[in-house]
């Protein structure tokens, strides 16, 4: 479906708050690609095996695999503010710590990979605030621009953060570069303690961890929508992360270059993606999300085949252009179609699933292509990985990414619930029956809509459903669907959407009683404790 370009694809930065917090973001990630230009480079100096590159490049995304749906859940809990600033002293330490061994000629592998683990702990606690935060800073209308620009903005970073970082790496070492990095972290903060946000509300619905990750999870798995990105994600990236797995031999032993050069091309990658970004809102309103997909996905593949085959240094820098171009396309289609099918109650930990995803098909397919490369070799690897996104970029294009037209607002139509006496928010299982009168004509079309509805149920709090028939009057039926809690059920009144409560009018249209179908919440009730038996003894 063509889609129109945006009036502004900059009117977010007009708000003060969401334009400081974008550029001290920006400063930050090109402190973390001079960092990882530096780690990068660094471990081909310590051991030129591709499993021990490949090690460094899965050091850092495993931790967002691991972590990534408990931080979503943390940034839905926590004050996102302070939270944020915790992360970022925590990687301005890790920075601070590469920067002392380097310096003192200490770093090992075993240190670089332990430490660059632990960098990805603060990234993968960090993504998911960061992307949660959006919605506070700009109003409904500016989000998708702002999530475009903050991607814009990560390229922006990424064209010159590698180049810099190359350019102090060949300069002054890696010890400088890292110390540039900790600067860096400095700005993030300042920023972050300037930005005054508005305290979270004390709320007797607010969600605890264990709660709120089983009600994350819940909706992962119930969401068949996402689980469409979730599939199309892993495949592409699974056969893409070839090339940022062995891209710093391919710059040393198959293009002959140094620091520099390798920082060169990672940042003609950026050029690459600041140009696709740029280019999105025209290519928007003439391709669809799967046309894009299928467009990003060749164009990487023609450019992991073409580096196979050596290239002069000149037009391998041309060709990470596309590379950067088709990766920023293929990032902000998977990303946006995520966004446009997740409600906000629930958006840090659905899109803490997908980065889940994303980060493990990195990891996995960094692992696995470098173990091929210790193989076969890193020419015969990059052909075998272009083959493998080609034929998956072709295949997956059947499997269609979800439109994400529905209205996600919170409806807020359900009634409250008719209470006796005052319910405590911990008691339960609820278990929640909706009676229905439907004809036997229209059984068949009302059975097919209610299982539509099974769908919202169990993603918004149920986990269990069913409907069921009176054998005594067949057009007597009853939904029923249980809930963990008196307060979770308060908190699926919140969640219903929009567009869940026309799936839910469309039901009640079947229903040919004088009356709107009968809700009844009945609350497990324990079993009293058995009366205590007294034995007298007798004298003696």
């Amino acid at each position: 479906m063509n889609q129109p370009a945006p009036a502004s694809s900059f009117a977010p930065l007009r708000n003060r708050v969401f334009a400081v917090l974008w550029c001290a973001t920006v400063l930050g990630n090109i402190g973390s690609f001079m960092r990882d230009v530096a780690s990068a480079w660094l471990v081909t100096d310590l051991s030129g095996a591709p499993a021990a590159v490949a090690l460094v490049q899965a050091a850092a995304t495993l931790p967002i695999f691991l972590l990534a749906i408990p931080a979503g859940v943390l940034s839905d809990i926590l004050d996102r503010r302070r939270f944020l600033i915790a992360i970022q002293i925590l990687l301005g330490l890790v920075s601070l710590s590469l920067m002392a061994l380097a310096q003192t000629g200490q770093l090992g592998v075993g240190s670089l990979v332990a430490l660059t683990f632990l960098g990805g702990v603060g990234a993968a606690l960090m993504a998911p605030t960061w992307q949660a935060i959006v919605p506070e800073l700009v109003s409904k209308g500016e989000l998708k621009t702002a999530v475009a620009l903050n991607s814009l903005g990560i390229n922006i970073a990424r064209s010159i953060g590698p180049a810099l970082g190359g350019l102090i790496l060949a300069s002054f070492g890696a010890g400088v570069t890292y110390g540039a990095d900790v600067l860096s972290y400095l700005l993030v903060v300042a920023a972050l303690v300037w930005w005054r946000r508005a305290p979270d509300i004390d709320d007797a619905l607010h969600e605890r961890f264990a709660g709120a990750f089983r009600a994350g999870l819940r909706y992962a798995r119930a969401s068949r929508e996402l689980h469409v990105v979730l599939l199309r994600a892993a495949i592409f990236f699974a056969c893409a992360s070839a090339v940022w797995a062995l891209l710093p031999l391919v710059a040393r032993n198959l293009l002959g270059g140094g620091a520099g050069f390798y920082g060169v091309l990672l940042g003609a990658v950026g050029a690459g993606a600041i140009l696709g970004a740029l280019a999105l809102p025209k290519l928007r309103s003439r391709f669809d999300a799967d046309a894009l997909l299928l467009l990003a996905g060749l164009t990487i593949a023609g450019v992991i085949g073409a580096l196979a085959f050596a290239p002069p240094q000149g037009v391998a820098v041309t060709i990470l252009v596309l590379l950067g171009a088709g990766w920023i396309v293929a990032l902000t289609t998977l990303n946006g179609a995520a966004q446009a099918i997740l409600p906000n109650w629930v958006r840090g930990r659905a899109l803490a699933v997908y980065l889940t995803v994303f980060n493990g098909a990195m990891t996995a397919g960094s692992l696995g292509w470098g173990a091929v490369a210790q193989a076969v070799g890193i020419s015969g690897t990059l052909i075998l990985a272009a083959a493998a996104l080609l034929a998956a970029a072709l295949v997956m294009h059947r499997v269609k990414l979800p439109i994400g037209e529905a209205d996600l607002t919170p409806s807020n139509h359900w009634p409250e619930p008719l209470l006796a006496a005052p319910v405590e928010h911990d008691r339960g299982p609820v278990l929640i029956l909706i009676e229905y009168r439907v004809a036997a004509s229209a059984r068949e079309e009302f059975l097919l809509a209610v299982h539509r509805l099974a769908t919202v149920r169990r993603r918004d709090g149920a986990h269990g459903w069913g409907i069921t028939e009176d054998t005594a009057d067949p057009e007597r039926l009853v939904e029923w669907f249980m809930v963990s809690s008196w307060a979770e059920h308060l908190r699926q009144h919140r969640r219903v959407s929009k567009a869940d409560a026309d799936l839910q009018a469309e039901v009640a249209r079947y229903h040919t009683g004088p009356d709107a179908p009968v809700v009844r919440h009945f609350l497990d009730v324990e079993r009293p404790a058995a009366p205590s038996v007294v034995v007298k003894e007798s004298a003696r």
